[in-house]
């Protein structure tokens, strides 16, 4: 049985542990709070636009530069992460995809270039030694639609210019507090979304564009990706904030199971040296009436 020092001092350490765990579970559930209110916004706007979108190109081969598929040549991944740790599988989840989606494409013999965002990713993939590294990690800091807009504007430049034929990112999507899906979505080509239901409703409707369906094109689209872009980065950052929380919450009952133990521990063993203390001097007693 563990001394009752060495009990005292890991009595005290998980204390002090447990204080920062619950601490850090309520910065996380502060920053939580705000990160789930901007995505809730976020998303029925970037739906919207996709859906308008939708109904101007319905099936009259409307295109745009972004729409454009080629043989894939050059690959541009982009992976989101978070900037700090003590969030659970998160991080990892994203880093063993996107291994996973760099081996895919190290299969068909095309050129990848990386773009992270979050210190954990370029920590990471800066072991590739063999592929492009940019990093935008700064992003995380206080997200803005200008600054992630900027980031979009580069990778549409790039896929226009034909430096890169397919962009993928790789992140995790806000469910809820306790979940996260781990999501690989193409971003460029723009995808065509086949429209049923109100949509297939909406198509037997003849309106008059004004200006050309083009010209509405040409504009709505590059603002459907800047949008669109900036809600996975949102959608990443709420699922980061709930997975500390959660992680926070799950440590925090964990330190609070082993102090349980610890004190009973500390009271056996306080227990035992009293008793042994009491035979002593009993025995010393004995022995002197002897």
């Amino acid at each position: 049985m563990a001394n009752l020092k060495e009990v005292r001092t890991r009595i005290a350490s998980v204390s002090s542990t447990q204080q920062i765990t619950s601490a850090m579970k309520m910065v996380s559930a502060a920053k939580f709070r705000r990160a789930q209110n901007a995505i809730v916004g976020m998303r029925p706007y970037a739906e919207q636009l996709g859906e308008i979108v939708a109904d101007i190109d319905t099936g009259d081969g409307i295109g745009t530069p972004y729409h454009a598929k080629r043989v894939v040549q050059a690959v541009t991944l982009v992976v989101i992460t978070s900037n700090k740790g003590l969030c659970g599988a998160f991080n990892s989840n994203v880093l063993k995809l996107a291994q996973q989606r760099i081996e895919h494409w190290r299969g068909e013999h095309t050129t990848i270039k990386l773009i992270t965002i979050g210190k954990k990713a370029s920590e990471m993939l800066a072991r590739q030694k063999d592929l492009t590294l940019e990093a935008h990690d700064e992003l995380l800091d206080a997200p803005t639609f200008d600054a992630v807009a900027t980031l979009a504007d580069s990778l549409l430049e790039d896929f226009v210019g034909k430096k890169t034929d397919h962009v993928e990112i790789i992140y995790n999507q806000f469910k809820n507090s306790l979940s996260q899906i781990l999501t690989c979505e193409q971003f460029l080509p723009v995808e065509e979304k086949k429209t049923e239901g109100k949509g297939a409703k909406a198509m037997a409707n003849d309106y008059i564009y004004e200006p050309s369906k083009v010209a509405i094109m040409q504009e709505l689209v590059p603002l459907t990706l800047r949008s669109t872009f900036f809600r996975m980065v949102l959608d990443s950052l709420a699922a980061e904030h709930g997975a500390r929380m959660t992680s926070m919450q799950k440590a925090t009952d964990n330190a609070t199971e082993l102090l349980k133990d610890l004190k009973l521990s500390y009271n056996k063993a306080r227990q035992a040296s009293i008793t042994n203390e009491i035979i002593e001097i009993v025995s010393g007693s004995e022995a002197l009436k002897g």
